[in-house]
């Protein structure tokens, strides 16, 4: 014990580090391609969202965010509700990530301008990288069909 004067002990772990810099390696080299890709994916499966579910929106800057995140009002309906319809299909969560599991409305959402309704129908997906269009499309089926379904019986 007692290595860099007792900040930590132990053995460096020289697979782990040497692992981290070829995966730090990777990324640096695959980030731009890999940032296009996704988000050639989230802005078509935006679209497809905005074009079939009226009022819908985008939450936040359209241009300056995260390309693998899509925050979007589909009014009419209960996220939660909608989350549940789609629990087999879709894995999303409402409102930000900064109030997963809260009760109370997100105060992202609130400070960006949005009405207690519009924060109640806000939906939140995260893309990954091995995603293809066709796995997007198919989502976006599933939401359309059960936003459709469920603004009905509202």
């Amino acid at each position: 014990g007692g290595h860099e004067r007792g900040y930590r002990s132990g053995t460096l772990n020289v697979p782990g580090i040497v692992g981290f810099g070829k995966a730090v390696e990777i990324a640096r080299k695959e980030a731009k391609k890999e940032n296009e890709h996704l988000q050639k994916l989230r802005d078509s499966f935006q679209n497809r969202l905005l074009e079939e579910i009226p009022g819908s929106k985008v939450n936040g800057h359209l241009e300056k965010r995260l390309v693998h995140n899509l925050n979007i009002v589909l009014p009419g309906v209960s996220a939660e509700a909608l989350m549940i319809a789609l629990k087999d299909t879709v894995a999303c969560s409402s409102g930000s990530a900064c109030t997963t599991h809260a009760v109370l409305p997100s105060h992202v959402l609130s400070a960006l301008g949005l009405c207690e309704d519009d924060i109640e129908s806000s939906l939140r997906f995260g893309l990954c990288g091995n995603q293809s269009q066709e796995d997007l499309k198919k989502v976006a089926t599933a939401i359309i069909k059960q936003h459709s379904g469920l603004s009905l019986l509202s």
